[in-house]
């Protein structure tokens, strides 16, 4: 199943055209908000010359209202007009990010751009602390993953002035340039292949959804299509630890220790589908006579594993591609949706 791709224009919920240049938070403007001078707000951002405590608590108040990042450029010989684009992942051990680079490093070199790459271990609070530091170099723009990002990461990327990618999800509002896919379609996907074949009993493996927003999405979405099909998940385990091949194996045999009589089980990726499939060649479980097993992803391992697994393909390194070309080229603020193929492998 090929989802069709669209585009659409959107605004920002502050009014802000997004996409459109917008005019980067100064030194001034923190110094007016602060109702210090100039000199005072750099000598506090610099922690350096006198100023009183309640000078330095009003100063760094300001700073977090309005967003600012200092600019760490300023005064050097660096020339004008960055050829810099920050990427900022949440992983290095899924290989779908190492896709997205892929994917966006390549056009950008096309372009004369150089990245500068940051990961965040899907913690928020990384996440606007390293969108912070590659703000400081004024890049020319910024990729980031996913759509949901804490207040303070939204308010220096609207008030940076650069331009912003968000990726690998269409599910909400973007803040400018929004390349992806929905996950919960995908969800929803995946919930009725399995309800069609005829499986009945389906249990849910996945990781921890407060972090992986995308998978909480996905995981949503499945929910719902079996409650649409008179289905509910007959059982879940949900991993501490980040996703990999061995928390799927780990976690499709808790889950059958508690709930043996399932008939099919949906991972939250392939790799913890592929975990799962080793599970069952060990313990002899048949698959998918005795146990239909789903992933997500489409990755190259799940294609050339004996039974090529069933599940969701995405673009991923077209998205990275995508979103790179579109900060490079400039123009308004656009939503960019790729579309996702359901694969029906062996396993389902």
């Amino acid at each position: 199943m090929d989802e069709g791709r669209n585009e659409v224009f959107a605004d920002d919920e502050d009014g802000l055209r997004e996409g459109v240049a917008r005019r980067p938070i100064t030194l001034a403007d923190v110094a007016r908000e602060a109702r210090v001078g100039e000199s005072t707000v750099s000598r506090v951002l610099r922690s350096h010359g006198s100023f009183s405590e309640k000078t330095r608590a009003r100063v760094e108040a300001a700073v977090t209202r309005l967003g600012y990042v200092p600019n760490r450029i300023a005064g050097t010989l660096a020339s004008t007009g960055s050829r810099l684009i920050g990427i900022v992942i949440p992983s290095l051990t899924n290989i779908v990010f190492p896709d997205l680079l892929r994917g966006a490093t390549a056009a950008l070199d096309q372009e004369g751009f150089q990245s500068v790459i940051a990961v965040t271990d899907y913690d928020q609070d990384r996440e606007e602390a390293v969108v912070g530091s590659l703000l400081s170099w004024r890049p020319a723009g910024l990729i980031v993953t996913g759509l949901e990002h804490n207040p303070g990461t939204r308010r220096r990327l609207l008030a940076s002035g650069v331009r912003v990618a968000e990726l690998l999800d269409t599910d909400g509002p973007g803040l400018d340039i929004v390349v992806g896919y929905s996950n919960r379609a995908a969800g929803e996907a995946s919930a009725r292949h399995l309800a069609g074949r005829g499986y009945r009993r389906i249990g849910y493996i996945g990781h921890d959804l407060s972090k992986d927003k995308r998978a909480a999405k996905r995981y949503a979405g499945f929910r719902e299509a079996l409650g649409q099909a008179g289905l509910a998940l007959a059982g879940e385990e949900r991993v501490a630890t980040p996703s990999s091949v061995e928390s799927g194996r780990h976690g499709l045999a808790s889950l059958l220790a508690r709930v043996p009589d399932l008939d099919a089980a949906y991972f939250s990726n392939d790799d913890m589908a592929l975990g799962g499939y080793f599970h069952c060649l060990a313990g002899g479980l048949a698959v998918p006579d005795r146990l239909a097993l789903f992933g997500y992803n489409g990755l190259d391992v799940g294609r050339l594993m004996p039974q090529p697994l069933a599940t969701i393909r995405t673009p991923r390194v077209e998205a990275g591609a995508t979103a790179a070309r579109l900060l490079c080229a400039g123009g308004p603020a656009t939503v960019v949706d790729l579309g996702f193929e359901l694969i029906e492998g062996a396993t389902a």
